[in-house]
């Protein structure tokens, strides 16, 4: 059933694109509503099923994580009969293989880390099944492969160095898209940052962390390897959302992104997006619009416990609906003319006065005289620019 207005007309999908890279997690279809407090509440959903229920509501494509198809100990015969349902499904939908990832995270032998765990052979059975779900990744078309370190970190400082850690972790990532490389796989590789939960403290926990991390890898690998900033993750950190994003989409690793809704500092609520803070939702669009964004904008979200699996797809239809709406909503704010008039008297727009350096340039720039007092004076109409932002948001135009 499609979401109803409350006039009861039928509502209308806002349109898509040609150049729209929708996905969602297979796994959070899947999910069947559990939490640690509570049992499932919803049938269980195959991913097929997911998959074609994507497909029919105009997704693009489609993200999996390994054990939520094999279990972890499967051989090659298990894993590639699995993958060839999915290429099967992929082949009559039309769904494409946006990203996968590997779970290193739920069974025990993870319990202290995967890539970054005291215990050599942990580590080695962690980049070994690294492998195997990137080699299903890439017969099933993956564009990315997402790294989630969910378990890399620590509760007590004194029994693990992050020194050794974080070298181990990379020392791991480099390994894996060396592998990547030397199999001529096409997939770009992420890494999604998260400051907390399941971990006290995961590292590598926001998107500067993850940035400063690739720059220490060696220059070929480094370029194969992005970051996957997350709504929710940034929240949890207390931080800005469009200034994580920003920064990613800035230095020109913002591969792919994660989507939902998070009320700040709280666990990892995993919202559908947009439900939370719709004007923080907008301009995360408008910047990823504005900016030319084409990667993949996938959505990692749970439909509410609530919720039985007809809601589900409610669920699903909201968020690239709420996209849509930002979308339209975003090209509103370039088209209006009060927002165009109010930035111009800000001077966001205004040329740089200082050149590329050279002594003459340094010298040039010293020699130019400056009023404080009058340039302090300048004014900034802030207030009526957030208030047309907002008059735009909720579709009004107060005279």
């Amino acid at each position: 059933m499609p979401i109803e207005p409350p006039d009861g007309k039928e509502p209308t999908m806002p349109a898509s694109e040609e150049n729209e890279k929708f996905a969602f997690g297979l796994w959070c279809l899947m999910n069947r509503g559990g939490d640690p407090f509570g049992e499932p509440v919803r049938e269980a959903m195959s991913q097929v099923a997911a998959m074609e229920g994507l497909a029919r509501r105009g997704y693009w494509g489609y993200e999996f994580h390994d054990n939520d198809l094999w279990p972890i100990n499967a051989g090659p015969r298990e894993i590639g009969k699995v993958v060839a349902t999915l290429a099967k499904a992929m082949d009559r939908t039309g769904l494409r293989c946006a990203s996968g990832t590997t779970n290193l995270f739920t069974h025990p032998v993870f319990k202290d880390g995967a890539f970054t765990s005291h215990d050599p052979k942990v580590r080695a059975l962690a980049i070994a099944k690294a492998m195997r779900t990137i080699d299903a990744a890439a017969e099933l078309g993956a564009e990315n492969f997402i790294f989630w370190g969910g378990r890399e970190g620590a509760e007590v400082d004194i029994a693990k160095s992050p020194v050794d850690g974080i070298r181990r972790y990379r020392d791991a990532i480099c390994f894996l898209v060396q592998y990547i490389l030397d199999n001529k796989y096409s997939m770009t590789v992420t890494v999604e940052p998260k400051p907390n939960e399941p971990r006290g403290d995961i590292y590598l926990p926001t998107v500067g962390s993850v940035l400063a991390f690739i720059a220490t890898m060696p220059a070929k690998i480094g370029r194969r390897v992005g970051v996957n900033p997350e709504f929710a993750h940034v929240k949890m950190a207390g931080l800005n959302v469009v200034h994580e994003y920003g920064q990613a989409l800035e230095a020109g690793k913002l591969f792919e992104l994660h989507l939902n809704g998070q009320n700040p500092l709280r666990y990892d609520q995993d919202l559908s997006f947009g439900s939370d803070n719709p004007k923080e939702g907008l301009l995360l669009v408008h910047m990823l619009e504005s900016n030319g964004f084409d990667g993949i904008i996938a959505f990692d979200a749970h439909p509410y416990r609530v919720e039985d699996n007809d809601g589900v797809w409610d669920f699903v239809e909201r968020n690239i609906r709420n996209y849509r709406l930002f979308r339209d909503k975003a090209r509103q704010i370039d088209a209006d003319p009060r927002i165009a008039e109010l930035l111009d008297q800000i001077g966001a727009a205004s040329p740089s006065l200082v050149g590329r350096y050279s002594a003459a340039e340094a010298a040039r720039i010293k020699a130019m005289k400056f009023d404080p007092d009058a340039l302090a004076t300048r004014r900034l109409p802030y207030e009526r620019l957030d208030q047309v932002l907002t008059e735009i948001l909720l579709g009004v135009n107060f005279k």
